[in-house]
């Protein structure tokens, strides 16, 4: 197999589609897409935010945020928040058509529209790094995502990936194989 060296390029690999809410200074909803971050501790979720986004503002100011994954049924609006900034667009949260409901568990709100959300504290933020953390402190799933057994169901859940190298979304949610099972048949 021949391979092209490309340099050290980390954001080849496709990431999770994220969208970091919060509220604002003066206490409405907003956010924004985030592509580099995932979990990085049992209960710690890290993901780079540059620093004049108006989301981290009202992130640091609150102490507290919420990470939904984007899903294929709310591309468009997904990508809009990627797109649009809410330094210089007031309504940008507004345009998108979501609703929101006030986080059980930190002072932010969960995006009704997107079934997967983790509600976080912040632990800290690098400003020369972009680098926040925080501390998970719940995962509310909508039932409309569950299968029967109570977990995540990826075939009434469609997550999307950003693919850097090549400027897409992907669906994600295809079974390929069993995780800690498969690989034994070579042991």
């Amino acid at each position: 197999m021949a391979r092209k060296n490309i340099g050290a390029k980390p954001y080849i690999m496709p990431m999770p589609v994220l969208i970091l809410s919060s509220y604002d200074e003066g206490g409405k909803p907003c956010a924004m897409l985030a592509v580099w971050g995932g979990i990085s501790h049992e209960k710690e979720i890290t993901v780079t935010v540059a620093s004049q986004r108006n989301t981290l503002k009202g992130i640091l100011s609150k102490g507290a945020f919420v990470v939904s994954m984007a899903d294929v049924e709310n591309a468009v609006a997904c990508d809009f928040l990627g797109i649009a900034s809410g330094n210089s667009m007031p309504d940008k949260f507004g345009r998108t058509g979501f609703h929101t409901t006030k986080a059980e568990f930190v002072d932010a709100p969960v995006i009704d529209e997107l079934p997967f959300a983790v509600e976080c504290r912040v632990k800290s933020y690098d400003a020369a790094s972009w680098r926040l953390v925080g501390e998970i402190v719940n995962v509310s799933l909508d039932e409309r995502i569950l299968g029967e057994d109570g977990k995540v169901s990826f075939a009434k859940f469609h997550p999307l990936a950003f693919d850097w190298m090549n400027k897409i979304y992907l669906s994600l949610g295809e079974k390929v194989g069993n995780v800690y099972r498969d690989g034994l048949q070579l042991k």
